[in-house]
């Protein structure tokens, strides 16, 4: 996925909120809903989308980042 490196660049060294973590979630999910051709009104979990697709949340990915 393109779009996960654009939204994590410099989350290293971000301070970041909760809200902004938030922000962050929905932002990826609706680029995953958009290329797996889903729509929210398809009530489709999240988890399912992705189990389907093999992609980790993005806060997990922010943490890794991180530590690193």
């Amino acid at each position: 996925m393109v779009v996960r490196p654009v939204l994590l660049y410099g989350a290293k060294c971000w301070p970041i909120k909760k809200s902004q973590v938030q922000r962050m979630k929905v932002a990826e999910m609706r680029v995953i809903r958009w290329i797996c051709d889903h729509k929210t009104l398809d009530k489709i979990k999240n988890e399912v989308i992705r189990s389907k697709i093999g992609v980790a949340p993005i806060d997990d990915k922010m943490r890794e980042a991180r530590l690193r």
